[in-house]
């Protein structure tokens, strides 16, 4: 039998996995930035700007979900189904 907590997850390790995947679509943004303008200067600054706003858009996001009811998509999806 296998001890699960050694397959768990550590609650550092979460973050330092949602800190290096911010950090990566980050550069992936100001790396496609660049390519595409060939200006390293907006590309920073697309960089830096880039994680503020989708933050900002994440928080709308989720904002706007919890209008929805919980239990309301199964709800409509057994409509869809009995018609």
């Amino acid at each position: 039998m296998t001890d699960t907590t050694e397959l768990r997850e550590s609650h550092l390790r979460s973050l330092l996995k949602a800190i290096t995947y911010r950090i990566t679509g980050t550069l992936t943004t100001a790396l496609l930035v660049y390519f595409l303008t060939g200006n390293l200067q907006i590309a920073l600054a697309v960089g830096a700007i880039e994680p503020l706003v989708k933050i900002l858009i994440y928080y709308l996001h989720e904002r706007a979900w919890q209008l929805v009811p919980p239990g309301a998509i199964r709800r409509w999806r057994a409509r869809l189904r009995a018609q």
